[in-house]
């Protein structure tokens, strides 16, 4: 089986830089679709960004421009950076591996918080 590890969230001013990161073991994901999510306070969870196993990528609109995805699958690791981060960007946020079409792994989240 596969365990997701998520790491560097933090607080930051908006207009600020952060660097999430999801760490992988169990099982090489190179074959398997990945993204990253997010849930704010009172919202449902939301998605904010894939990557294929071909590595391509999509975006959520309220994002584009300012996040990158990016996997490394050498290393069995996922990064979700942002940049030009908005008070709307709170959340935590959730790597993403789509084991099949019936059953998504997830890892525990980690807190992002953007101050106005």
């Amino acid at each position: 089986q596969v365990q997701l590890v998520e790491s560097g969230g933090g607080l930051v001013q908006a207009g600020g830089s952060l660097r999430l990161s999801c760490a992988a073991s169990g099982r090489d994901v190179s074959i398997y679709d990945m993204g990253w999510y997010r849930q704010g306070p009172g919202k449902q969870r939301e998605l904010v960004a894939t990557i294929d196993r071909g590595g391509r990528t999509n975006y959520a609109d309220s994002v584009k421009g300012r996040f990158t995805i990016s996997r490394d699958n050498n290393k069995n690791t996922m990064v979700l950076q942002m940049n030009s981060l908005k008070p709307e960007d709170t959340a935590v946020y959730y790597c993403n591996l789509k084991r099949s079409i019936w059953y998504d792994v997830w890892g525990q989240g980690t807190q992002v918080t953007v101050s106005s």
